[in-house]
């Protein structure tokens, strides 16, 4: 079966109501992608590594979310990528999201303005 999704995968939790918007928005544009639950199937090593290469650790970690919240201060104490790294791949929740892999680069949360300047940029 050919890939009819240009390379486009979305990343992110199935549940969350910014994912949904994001798949909406997607879909709305005709534009196919494959996506990925990372808190059902989970997340490598080497794609946080390269978002956090990318993007900083600072924007791929949700510091605002729940999980991120309930943490004790000795684990949110001291962090740089290696640790945020190590809190993500433990709770993948902990992951901003959407993050939507363009190939080519990959874009952290959704702004609508953003995918249409990007996704018209690429094609």
């Amino acid at each position: 079966m050919p890939d009819k999704s240009k390379g486009r995968c979305l990343y992110g939790i199935k549940a969350c109501d910014t994912m949904k918007k994001a798949r909406t928005w997607l879909d709305q544009q005709g534009l196919s992608y494959e996506f990925h639950d990372y808190k059902s199937a989970g997340i490598d090593r080497a794609h946080l590594e390269a978002w956090c290469n990318e993007h900083g650790w600072q924007i791929v970690l949700n510091r605002a979310g729940t999980t991120f919240r309930k943490l004790d201060d000795e684990q949110k104490a001291d962090l740089d990528q290696a640790k945020a790294i190590e809190l993500m791949l433990a709770q993948p929740s902990m992951i901003k999201r959407p993050i939507l892999d363009l190939g080519h680069k990959t874009l952290v949360g959704f702004k609508p303005d953003t995918y249409a300047a990007e996704l018209a940029a690429k094609n």
